[in-house]
C-alpha cells in the first residue's frame, strides 16, 4: 500500500495562522495529491516561532493527520521559510577563460555562480536560494543557459535569497521533533509564485504579493527570472486588529466581521447598509444572555469597517510601491501583479493594489492536481503547494544533470579503450 518515500514529496508550511503538511506522490513524473494535515498554528509570534513546545506539538498533529489521509508514513520534508528576517541580495561575478575561446560547461557555470555568491554576509545569514538571472558571455548579455556556447569571459547576474540561520533552525527543530526530517528549505514567496504565475507574466514582469498572516512576502519577475524579492511586516492580522480596536470586539469576532462583511475601498459599500457586532465571547461563541455576562449587540455602519481597513490596505501597497520602487523593479511589472495568500482574499484589496502601484491586478489561486479537494484551491495554500511543484522540477532538473554527467563519463570511458 505504501509507495516508496522516494516517489513522495511532503511539504511543511508552517505559517502564523495554520500549519500545513502536504503529501503528494509521482507517479509517471506526475504529481498526485495523497493526503494533507491542518492545524492552527500555535507558539507563533509574528511569523516567528515564539515558543518551541506548542509549535511542534501543532506541526506533529498535522503530520500525523496527513499520515493517515496519505496512508504513508511520513519521513521527511521540505520547509517553508517566511518572515521579515528573509532577504535578498542581487550580485554580479564572472569568470575568465584565458586568450583562448572556449567551450562553456556546467564546470564554468558552477565556478561563475561561485565567484557571484561570494558577497560578505553578516554571520548568522544563510544562504537559500541561487536564482541567476542572466548570463553575460563576451559583453552579450541576455543569456539564461550558457552550456555549450564558446567565448573568453562569462559573468553572471544573481539573486540571493538569504535568511536568519537561528529563525530557520527553529523551524526545522520543530520539525525534526515531529519525525520530519527537513531535507530542503524554501522561500516561502517563490513558493506561491510557482503555484500562481503564468509562464508569460514571468517573462512580461510582475509582482507576486503573497499576503500572509503576519507578513507579505514579494517576488518580481522579469524575462523569466526572479529580480526581487522583500518582506513586508503587515499581513491579514494586522487589519483584523485594526478592527479589534475600531469596533471594541474580540479578535475572533473582528477575523469573522472582516472576512464576512469587510472592504477596503469605502466608496464600494452602500452608505445605510449596517452589520451587527458585539455579543460573542472571546472564543467567538455567542454568549448565552445570563444577566451581566454579555455585551449588547449594535449596529455600526458597514462603511465604518471599510473606514477602518482602506488606510491598512493604502499603507501596505504604499510600502509595497516604495519597496519595488528602492529595488529599481517598479516599472518592470508589464504584466501586473498577483495576489495570493490568505489575506489575498479581502474585498478591495486588488482595487487598492491597481490605484497605487497603476498596474492590472489579480487574485492568484493554486493549479489543481489530480485527486485534491477542493478546499485546498485557495490562496491561502498558494505557498504549500507552490513548494511541491518547486521540489518537482528541482529534482527533475537534479535528474537530467546527472543523467548528462553519466553519459559524459560513459563517452570519456568508452573513448579510451
Amino acid at each position: 500500500m505504501n509507495p516508496r518515500q522516494e516517489n513522495l514529496i511532503t511539504v511543511l508550511d508552517c505559517g502564523s495562522q495554520k500549519s500545513c503538511v502536504l503529501v503528494v506522490e509521482v507517479v509517471d513524473g506526475a504529481l498526485r495529491y495523497r493526503g494533507h494535515g491542518i492545524e492552527p498554528s500555535l507558539g507563533m509570534r509574528k511569523g516567528l516561532i515564539a515558543e518551541l513546545g506548542p509549535a511542534y506539538e501543532a506541526i506533529n498533529r498535522a503530520a500525523l493527520t496527513a499520515e493517515r489521509t496519505a496512508m504513508v508514513n511520513i519521513e521527511s520534508a521540505v520547509i517553508g521559510i517566511g518572515g521579515t528576517h528573509v532577504r535578498g541580495i542581487n550580485s554580479r561575478g564572472g569568470i575568465s577563460m584565458g586568450s583562448r575561446m572556449k567551450e562553456i560547461t556546467r564546470e564554468e557555470v558552477r565556478a561563475c555562480v561561485d565567484r557571484a555568491r561570494s558577497v560578505p554576509l553578516p554571520p548568522d545569514r544563510e544562504v537559500m536560494h541561487l536564482l541567476p538571472q542572466e548570463f553575460i558571455l563576451d559583453d552579450q548579455a541576455g543569456i539564461h543557459d550558457p552550456i555549450g556556447m564558446v567565448g573568453n569571459r562569462l559573468e553572471v547576474n544573481l539573486h540571493l535569497s538569504t535568511c536568519s540561520g537561528g529563525i530557520a533552525q527553529s523551524v526545522i527543530t520543530c520539525a525534526n521533533r515531529a519525525g520530519l526530517e527537513v531535507v530542503d528549505t524554501v522561500f516561502e514567496g517563490i513558493a506561491s509564485a510557482e503555484a500562481v504565475l503564468f509562464a508569460d507574466e514571468r517573462e512580461l514582469g510582475t509582482c507576486l504579493i503573497d499576503i500572509g498572516a503576519s507578513t507579505t512576502e514579494i517576488a518580481v519577475f522579469f524575462e523569466g527570472s526572479i529580480a526581487h524579492t522583500a518582506v513586508l511586516p503587515i499581513g491579514g492580522d494586522h487589519f483584523t486588529n485594526d478592527l479589534a480596536v475600531g469596533l471594541h470586539v474580540s479578535v475572533e469576532e473582528a477575523e469573522q466581521l472582516k472576512c464576512l462583511y469587510g472592504n477596503c475601498v469605502v466608496t464600494s459599500v452602500p452608505t445605510l447598509a449596517e452589520v451587527e457586532v458585539g455579543g460573542h465571547a472571546p472564543g467567538g461563541e455567542l454568549f448565552s444572555g445570563q444577566s451581566g455576562a454579555a455585551q449588547p449587540t449594535r449596529l455600526v455602519r458597514q462603511r465604518f469597517l471599510a473606514e477602518i481597513l482602506e488606510p491598512r490596505a493604502r499603507e501596505l501597497f504604499t510600502m509595497l510601491r516604495n519597496n519595488l520602487r528602492e529595488g529599481g523593479v517598479l516599472e518592470a511589472l508589464g504584466a501586473g501583479c498577483v495576489l495570493t495568500g490568505g489575506g489575498a482574499n479581502l474585498v478591495g484589496l486588488l482595487d487598492n493594489a491597481e490605484s497605487l502601484l497603476r498596474v492590472p491586478a489579480r487574485t492568484g489561486a493554486p493549479v489543481r492536481m489530480p485527486f485534491m479537494p477542493p478546499e485546498l484551491l485557495k490562496p491561502e495554500f498558494a505557498a504549500a503547494i507552490g513548494m511541491v511543484l518547486y521540489t518537482h522540477r528541482t529534482q527533475n532538473r537534479r535528474a537530467h544533470e546527472d543523467q548528462g554527467l553519466k553519459a559524459k563519463l560513459r563517452s570519456i570511458f568508452a573513448g579510451s579503450f
